[in-house]
């Protein structure tokens, strides 16, 4: 399950972000996975919440945004929905077709809170 060592990369930055900027604890983690990432934000979920015990984000909110897989056929233009990596254009059936989203993975941001809030 490689969602544990996301997850565990993402505590790491966000407890070290919320340290150096002096906070208290972290109360909320945004995060934007593409649904083509190759993550699973229920397993990511689980493995936070376990990764993150013992720090300043042991209490925190994961909230994920999951983008919607989107191509661009490199023949017409075309922009349309897409499943998977590879894929056929509706309109001109071309094969050259390039991911513009879906793919996304990073922290959006983080809520932190002052000792005692």
């Amino acid at each position: 399950m490689h969602e544990m060592s996301i997850a565990m990369s993402i505590v790491e930055a966000v407890d070290a972000k919320a340290r150096a900027e002096g906070a208290g604890r972290v109360s909320e983690v945004d995060l934007l996975v593409g649904k083509l990432a190759g993550i699973h934000p229920e397993s990511l979920k689980f493995c936070f919440s376990a990764a993150a015990k013992g720090t300043l984000a042991q209490e925190a909110l994961l909230a994920i945004e999951e983008p919607e897989g989107v191509g661009e056929c490199g023949e017409c233009g075309m922009r349309f929905p897409v499943t998977f990596y590879y894929a056929e254009c509706p309109d001109c059936r071309s094969l050259r077709v390039t991911i513009v989203s879906g793919e996304e993975f990073l922290i959006q941001s983080i809520t932190i809170e002052e000792e005692g809030e």
